[in-house]
């Protein structure tokens, strides 16, 4: 089969490479659409992978190529996605259900063969059938959309409220939708880019700030008429926006950090009081999981995004490549800004 195949730092090329044996207890998919996650632009620029030649790729979609010995529930032609995660199944974490804080995991497209490939094999349990009416290219995005409904989750939502939703990227606006779905009272989401701001709006946040404004924090308060917001999700990773969220915070709120910071931080005594006064509970959210594997999250997005509950917009879809020209994909990401949305490469 043809593959984007990482052979080293910045050295990405489609190529050929074996296609997958599908083994007993396995699903072969043939890959129709495959998203380029934050998470593969340094295993690619950066020298972040954990081995090579790799293919990389764990947003993906697709029908269902082969079915192995074993496996009931799915047949030939379902349009299906998959949970990247492989968990042990056996540690004391997976025991509990805490899938993704299992220590002995594999994960598809970085640990093992990934999306960015014709065909990949998965595990049976790992795979999700959808309506064939979602388009492959939403489709690539049920990861990111229960990595933020996990987020929903962890940070105990129970709607009503103030919601504030730092950074506009793919995960907040996924967030956002979430905490709509769920009964905020108001939800605002936070960001730079105007246009990011104008698509949250079309995709339901009841309010938008601009972040780059200098009264932007007076603006934010009186949304809520000074109470401040009772659930705040930081998604973007910014040291920046999560101090931010310790002003926004309401007493007593839920602060919950999904997105994940590259660089280090330092808090001022004043800022980091603000968690000692208002008494506000900071959690963190990692990937999308729970029991049974790989989670309610995943078959929430599946229904939400059949019945439209879950919106898609094609501008989540900054720019769509064959897989063919992956190499030009990621040669996007050394320019800084030139990337304002999800990058999908498709098989033709």
């Amino acid at each position: 089969m043809k593959a984007a195949v990482l052979y080293g730092n910045e050295d990405l090329r489609y190529d050929d490479y074996p296609t997958p044996e599908t083994k007993p207890g396995t699903v072969k998919i043939r890959v129709r659409a495959s998203g380029i996650c934050g998470s593969d632009i340094p295993r690619v620029l950066h020298n972040g992978a954990h081995f090579f030649p790799i293919v990389l790729g764990h947003e993906f979609s697709g029908d269902v190529a082969e079915v192995g010995d074993g496996v009931t529930g799915f047949a030939v032609g379902d349009t299906v996605t998959a949970a990247p995660l492989v968990p042990c199944m056996k540690c004391a974490d997976c025991q509990q259900g805490n899938y993704a804080l299992c220590r002995h995991y594999s994960f598809i497209g970085s640990r093992e063969q990934g999306s960015f490939a014709e065909y990949v094999v998965v595990p049976a349990g790992n795979v999700i059938k959808y309506d064939p009416s979602i388009p492959y290219e939403q489709a690539a995005m049920f990861e990111p959309a229960a990595v933020a409904l996990h987020g929903v989750m962890c940070n105990d939502f129970a709607g009503g409220g103030y919601v504030a939703i730092l950074g506009g990227g793919t995960i907040g606006m996924f967030t956002a939708q979430w905490a709509r779905i769920f009964g905020g009272r108001k939800v605002v989401v936070f960001d730079l880019i105007e246009e990011r701001l104008e698509l949250a709006r079309e995709l339901g946040a009841d309010a938008t700030v601009n972040t780059s404004e200098p009264d932007f924090m007076e603006k934010a308060m009186a949304i809520t008429g000074g109470h401040g917001y009772d659930y705040v999700f930081e998604t973007a990773g910014s040291p920046v926006t999560i101090k931010m969220g310790f002003e926004l915070a309401a007493n007593k709120a839920h602060f919950c950090c999904i997105g994940t910071p590259h660089v280090d931080m330092t808090f001022t005594p004043k800022l980091w009081e603000c968690m000692n006064r208002k008494e506000f509970k900071l959690t963190g959210s990692w990937m999308s999981y729970s029991a049974p594997y790989p989670g309610k999250e995943w078959n929430v997005v599946a229904d939400c995004f059949a019945d439209g509950r879950l919106r898609f917009s094609p501008k989540l879809i900054h720019y769509t490549f064959p897989l063919s020209k992956a190499d030009e994909a990621f040669a996007l990401y050394k320019t800084p800004g030139a990337v304002k949305g999800k990058i999908m490469l498709v098989n033709d």
